[in-house]
C-alpha cells in the first residue's frame, strides 16, 4: 500500500484484522515520509508486517520511476528507525530453504543447521557433519522476495509500459468496473513477467502491449478449475458415484466482495496473511501482508 495514502488503505485492509495501532500510524506517516525523502524514492509502500515470537519486523519498500525496477527493501522494529536490507540472491533462497519455524523477531540471531558435507582424505571420501549458521535477516530478506514473486498485485490498467520500455503508473487508472473487479483475469502479479514469455502469437493476439505485459493470477497453481458435468456436478472418476461440489474449486485466490459491493478484497491462500484491495471505479489499490512468513505448502491437499 502506498505511504502517501496509508490511513486510508489501512481502513480499506481492515476488514482482514490487519490493522495498526494509532501510535503505530502517526509513527509510520512520519518516517516513511522521511524515508521518501532521504532515499529520493518515486513511491515508499508499506509492505506489511512479519510477526514475529520477540518482535515484529515493519516493512517498507522505495521504488524508482520504473516501477518494476529492483526494489529497494527497509525494515525497522519500531517504525521509526529503518535499515536497509540487501538485495535478494538464489543463494539466499537455498540456504534459507532448511529453516522451519516462526521468526523471532531479532535480526542477528543465527539458526544452526546440520548438514553432511563430503571431505576427501586423500584416495578416501566420506562425510562429514557441519553446523551451517543462518541469520535471521538473511532469511527476512528471502521470505520478503517470494512473497514479492508469488502474491505481489496489481489491478490492470494501473501500471502502463512505453515503448522504451520502462514501466510507470498510470496517472489517467479510474480503475476497474464492477464486473471486471470481480475477475481473477483483471489482476496481475507485480514483478517481471514469466508466464507470459510462453504464450504464442495467436494467445497474444488481443492483448494491449502496454497494458498486459505481466502475468495474470488466473494461470496461478492450484488454478481455478471448473466443473463440467451437468449442473456443475463433477465427472466421476472411474467406480465413484458423482459428488456434487460449487462450479469451481478456489484455486490459490479468495475473491470477495465487502461493504456492498464497494470493495473487492482478495487473499492468498499459497500465503495466509497477504491481503489485496481495491474499490471499484476509484483509484484506491494495494496490498498488505500480516503474518508469519510461513508458506502453506498444504494447499494442494486442501482444495
Amino acid at each position: 500500500m502506498d505511504a502517501d495514502s496509508l490511513l486510508l488503505s489501512l481502513e480499506l485492509a481492515s476488514g482482514s484484522g490487519q490493522g495498526l495501532s494509532p501510535d503505530r500510524r502517526a509513527s509510520l506517516l512520519t518516517s516513511l515520509t522521511l524515508v521518501k525523502r532521504d532515499y529520493r524514492y518515486d513511491r515508499v509502500l508499506f509492505w506489511g508486517r512479519i510477526l514475529g515470537l520477540v518482535a515484529d519486523y515493519y516493512i517498507a519498500q522505495g521504488l524508482s520511476e520504473d516501477q518494476l525496477a529492483p526494489r529497494k527493501t527497509l525494515y525497522s522494529l519500531n517504525c521509526m528507525e529503518w535499515s536497509l536490507l540487501p538485495p535478494a540472491t538464489e543463494g539466499m533462497a537455498a540456504q534459507t530453504a532448511v529453516v522451519k519455524g516462526r521468526f523471532l523477531g531479532d535480526p542477528s540471531h543465527e539458526y544452526e543447521h546440520t548438514e553432511l558435507q563430503k571431505v576427501n582424505d586423500g584416495d578416501k571420501v566420506f562425510e562429514e557433519e557441519v553446523v551451517v549458521q543462518i541469520k535471521e535477516e538473511t532469511r527476512l530478506v528471502s521470505i520478503i522476495d517470494q512473497i514479492d514473486n508469488a502474491v505481489a498485485v496489481v489491478p490492470r490498467g494501473f501500471l502502463f509500459k512505453t515503448p522504451l520500455g520502462p514501466v510507470h503508473v498510470n496517472r489517467t487508472f479510474e480503475g476497474l468496473s464492477l464486473s471486471e473487479a470481480k475477475k481473477l483475469s483483471s489482476y496481475f502479479h507485480f514483478r517481471e513477467p514469466v508466464e507470459l514469455k510462453n504464450k504464442t502469437l495467436l494467445e497474444k493476439a488481443d492483448l494491449d502491449p502496454s497494458l498486459d505485459f505481466l502475468d495474470s493470477l488466473e494461470h496461478d497453481i492450484p488454478k481455478v478449475e471448473p466443473c463440467t458435468g451437468a449442473w456443475g456436478v463433477c465427472r466421476p472418476s472411474r467406480a465413484l458415484a458423482p459428488q456434487p461440489r460449487p462450479a469451481s474449486s478456489p484455486g490459490s485466490w479468495s475473491v470477495q466482495m465487502e461493504r456492498g459491493h464497494a470493495l473487492v478484497v482478495l487473499r492468498s491462500l499459497l500465503w495466509p496473511g497477504l491481503t489485496f484491495y481495491h474499490t471499484p471505479r476509484t483509484k484506491n489499490c494495494g496490498y498488505i501482508y500480516v503474518g508469519t512468513g510461513e508458506k502453506n505448502i498444504d494447499l494442494p491437499f486442501m482444495l
